[in-house]
């Protein structure tokens, strides 16, 4: 069963993410991240291939569109707060 990360887990899952332009949102306990892409096509290509994680997952982000960008916010509604699961989603949005 998925778990709100420790204070521990936040120190080293969080800080690699942090260093990559996420930032946390402390009223929601979420990550945040706007991606920015050449245009509108590109833009919905890497939504797409994250649907494809987040579904694999089945974790996933909520995320608002407009033309270039990409807003993303992660946290675990089922656990109030953030799990390894946004962690993991995060790494994976970065590398995509």
């Amino acid at each position: 069963m998925t778990e709100k990360l420790s204070d521990t887990g936040r120190a080293t899952m969080l800080a690699p993410l942090l260093e990559n332009g996420w930032e946390m949102n402390a009223a929601e306990d979420a990550l945040c991240k706007t991606f920015e892409f050449a245009d509108f096509t590109e833009a919905f290509g890497w939504m797409t291939r994250a649907a494809l994680w987040a579904e694999k997952w089945n974790h996933h982000p909520d995320w608002r569109n407009v033309y270039k960008t990409v807003e993303v916010t992660l946290t675990t509604h089922d656990v109030g707060g953030l799990s390894s699961l946004d962690a993991k989603l995060a790494r994976k949005l970065d590398s995509l």
